[in-house]
């Protein structure tokens, strides 16, 4: 049993989704740090003039450096939902897939949750499905004692979750192989893999091509199934 272990994002990229993709089960891990001006609370889209960048705005309930994502809330306060959706409608009203896009996405946008972790979750699972991608899913805030972190939190999430073979991003590896080759992990008998993906090119509403948009921007250019396809082929 193959799985994947990521932080929830802000309407990931391309590479986000296909990680879930090749594994069995894919376990948000949300009760982790929130990161200040990360791609926990913003991503961006492709427009006329270039990339524009849509950011969630937090609550400050505690002091940030101490706030994890499954305890953060978002500031309803500032008009944000509407500024994201009216960036969305200009940049991509006149693409291919605008009608069958934006009002699913517009639902999504405007679903009444004030958790970040909701909110980014049900809006990655939501797209999940619509593309047909059927990987369990797993939260860490549900899971019970796990133990140690970096590689050895990866091997208690692993183990408890009943996977033999890990699927890592490459940005990992700086930790997990800082002691030892394949680290904890290999050592507690766990197939240790990297997910070595190269962002496939795809025609965009606007000349040139801007990688590491968020998924939307393949979305609209071109639908739920060709979009799989186009993902799939970065692997």
């Amino acid at each position: 049993m193959k799985c994947a272990i990521m932080q929830p994002t802000d309407i990931p990229w391309l590479g986000y989704f296909d990680l879930i993709d090749s594994v069995d089960k894919f376990v948000f891990l949300d009760d982790v740090k929130l990161e200040k001006c990360s791609w926990h609370v913003r991503n961006r889209i492709r427009s006329s003039n270039g990339e524009i960048y849509l950011t969630i705005p937090i609550r400050k309930t505690i002091e940030r450096d101490k706030l994890k994502i499954n305890e953060a809330q978002i500031n309803d306060a500032i008009n944000w939902r509407q500024k994201h959706l009216k960036s969305i409608f200009f940049a991509y009203r006149k693409a291919n897939f605008f009608d069958e896009i934006y009002f699913f996405v517009q639902e999504l946008i405007n679903t009444k949750t004030d958790k970040l972790k909701d909110f980014n979750i049900g809006i990655i699972t939501a797209l999940l499905n619509r593309m047909g991608i059927n990987t369990c899913i797993v939260r860490t805030s549900e899971m019970l004692n796990l133990e140690g972190v970096s590689d050895k939190r990866i091997v208690s999430i692993c183990k408890s979750i009943g996977c033999d073979e890990y699927v890592s991003p490459p940005g990992a590896a700086c930790y997990i192989e800082k002691d030892f080759p394949g680290g904890a992990i290999v050592a507690n008998n766990i197939a240790l893999y990297y997910h070595k993906y190269q962002h496939p090119s795809y025609t965009q509403l606007y000349d040139g091509f801007l990688p590491y948009m968020s998924i939307v921007d393949l979305l609209f250019n071109y639908g739920y199934d060709e979009s799989l396809n186009i993902i799939r082929s970065g692997r």
